[in-house]
């Protein structure tokens, strides 16, 4: 009844809503927000993340491309 699909790097770029479990008008809005509030929170954990990452290492740069945690 709800399909959902993802990018590689776990961003929603895609949310399917069957009609029947919401007025027929609005279903495409109702796709469109929350694949909009998804990919908000997902940013905003995504840079709380980096930030408390920096606290652990002391600013200590990483090689371009290099991730923690491995």
């Amino acid at each position: 009844m709800v399909k959902v699909t993802l990018n590689g790097k776990g961003e929603l770029r895609k949310l399917k809503i069957d009609p029947a479990l919401a007025d027929r008008d609005e279903v495409e809005v109702l796709e469109d927000l929350i694949v909009a509030a998804f990919n908000d929170a997902k940013t905003k954990v995504d840079a709380q993340m980096a930030e408390e990452m920096a606290q652990v290492t002391g600013g200590l740069q990483l090689p371009p491309g290099m991730k923690l945690p491995f």
